[in-house]
């Protein structure tokens, strides 16, 4: 089995440390020693480390002073000597996740190393990446036994020449966060099991239902000047057809205006999950999103076996976008139509249908299911493009009911930005697209309620198509009609599958089918047989 092709859209130090090595180490490198090297190449490696760590670092001691100057624990602060079980601390990280969206805190925290009466700093033992339950690294445990829209990250901190542990805990999203399906809440210090149907949990679901994704902090404490370090300034005027203003006040000015930008009381900023999502030159710099990259993969054959290659894009969505979109229409297949003098290149799944399906699964993606990113698959004959959540809409009417998202201010953006089509009008094409094709339609799988994913299979004749294929190309053909204000007929289907007349009465024995199935319905049944025209059956 041929070993995958594994690559990464370079993050600002990765390319760095990638294009050191490149230059030292290429066939015929500079005149300096492997020693000389080897040296520069550990220099650089240690820069990239430090420039990775910078703005998840950055301000950590601040952060400490801060919280330590309290007069006592809050519901979304706690201090500790020292780790303790790790039932405990799941409990914890539950309850105070539920009290950060309880009181509009950007972030709970939870810090070892303090004492919690005195505040004073104490040093602690516990190191987080060894520390495990049973066989099992801590984090993975918790991320197991806490519900998927939990997100934390464990910071290790020197200060004052001791060592600290500084937990980040982003506010309950969506719903409140459980533990082992209970969920947890905070009174005063204690940490406590939530009361059911208690006045507590109805304003909890209300204060957390007005939490929007978007609009949560990714980062703290950002300075005007690192901003462009950051996120890609420059993608977002080029994408909006805006010059540059030169001064980097205004450039804050649009990002602020745009919600990618919020403004601290400190005079410092805090930049949104919408901008990293969309512009992070590294999108591994930010915990909520961190696993929100793009991956591509390409096997052979028509399973998961053998996998050929694999693509992370892990800058902001709106950055690569154009890069993802001509990396997958590169694996798409292709050959050479000649007819006459003219050469053109025909590819197996259509362009229109491909972008459209990635926008779809970017904008369409549930950012609470943690752990789980946008993920496009080619095989032999079909491709596949996975989201993370289920669609808000009926999957039968997907085409035809107004279009929902549980993400709009991400929608709305991305089309200014022109990364995908009017809210509404990407499935008509999509299907329309797949027709032009004479392709199977795509089949639409919800996957447990926690992901989607729709799959295009390269065309085939009408003769291979199987049963049910037959049958929902009949229905979306009726759908696509039916949303332009037309209706399907034995002459438009036979037209879908490239059919001739003669082939009339098989597209009968389909219709006749579709409608048993409750599919379709004839437009006016008292119309004669020829003139017969269909509708979708809800209609």
């Amino acid at each position: 089995m041929p070993c995958a092709e594994r690559s990464e859209v370079d993050s600002p130090p990765a390319a760095l440390l990638t294009r050191s090595a490149a230059v030292l180490f290429a066939p015929n490198p500079p005149r300096i020693s492997f020693a000389r090297r080897l040296l520069f190449i550990c220099f650089v490696a240690m820069l990239a480390f430090k420039m990775e760590r910078r703005s998840t670092m950055q301000n950590i001691g601040a952060l400490i002073e801060n919280l330590r100057k309290l007069p006592n624990e809050t519901e979304y602060v706690e201090f500790k000597r020292d780790f303790t079980e790790p039932e405990k601390e799941a409990k914890d990280i539950c309850a105070l996740a539920n009290a950060a969206a309880a009181h509009d805190a950007s972030a709970a925290y939870k810090i070892w190393g303090i004492d919690d009466a005195t505040h004073e700093i104490v040093g602690t033992s516990f190191n987080p990446k060894s520390r495990k339950k049973g066989n099992q690294e801590l984090e993975m445990w918790l991320r197991q036994h806490l519900s998927a829209n939990a997100h934390f990250e464990f910071i290790e901190h020197e200060h004052r020449g001791l060592d600290v542990v500084v937990l980040k805990i982003w506010p309950a999203y969506h719903q409140p966060v459980q533990y082992d399906n209970i969920v947890y809440v905070r009174t005063g210090s204690c940490t406590q099991k939530l009361t059911h149907g208690s006045t507590r949990e109805s304003e909890l679901w209300k204060k957390i239902q007005q939490e929007v994704f978007e609009d949560q902090i990714a980062i703290e404490d950002v300075a005007e000047k690192d901003v462009p370090d950051l996120l890609d300034v420059d993608a977002y005027f080029r994408l909006t057809g805006t010059t540059r203003p030169e001064q980097i006040e205004t450039v804050i000015h649009y990002f602020l205006e745009e919600g990618m930008l919020l403004r601290q009381d400190n005079g410092l900023l805090s930049i949104t999950n919408l901008g990293v999502l969309l512009f992070a030159k590294t999108l591994d710099l930010f915990p909520t999103v961190r696993r929100k990259a793009v991956r591509v993969m390409l096997y052979s054959g028509r399973g998961r076996i053998d996998l050929m290659k694999e693509r992370v894009f892990n800058q902001g969505y709106a950055v690569s976008m154009e890069s993802l979109y001509d990396y997958v229409m590169e694996l798409v297949p292709a050959k050479e139509d000649i007819r006459g003098a003219l050469r053109t290149t025909v590819t197996a799944y259509p362009s229109i249908a491909v972008r459209e399906l990635i926008s779809n699964a970017l904008i369409h993606q549930d950012f609470t299911v943690t752990g789980a990113a946008p993920l496009i698959e080619f095989f032999d004959h079909r491709v596949e493009f996975t989201n993370p959540g289920s669609p808000l809409v009926d999957v039968d009417r997907i085409v035809n009911d107004p279009p929902r998202s549980r993400n709009e201010k991400l929608a709305a953006l991305m089309r200014r930005l022109h990364m995908c089509e009017e809210a509404g009008s990407g499935w008509d094409k999509i299907i329309s697209a797949c027709e032009h094709f004479r392709m199977p339609a795509p089949k639409i799988e919800i996957r447990e309620e926690r992901s989607m994913r729709v799959s295009l299979r390269q065309a085939v004749a009408y003769k291979d198509l199987s049963p049910q294929e037959r049958l929902d190309a009949c229905y979306w053909h009726s759908c696509i009609c039916y949303a332009q204000g037309d209706f399907a007929t034995n002459q438009s289907l036979r037209d879908r599958f490239g059919l001739k007349s003669s082939n009339a009465s098989q597209i009968s024995r389909l219709i006749k089918e579709a409608i048993d199935r409750n599919l379709i319905k004839p437009v006016d049944p008292d119309t004669s047989f020829r003139y017969m025209k269909y509708e979708p059956s809800w209609a």
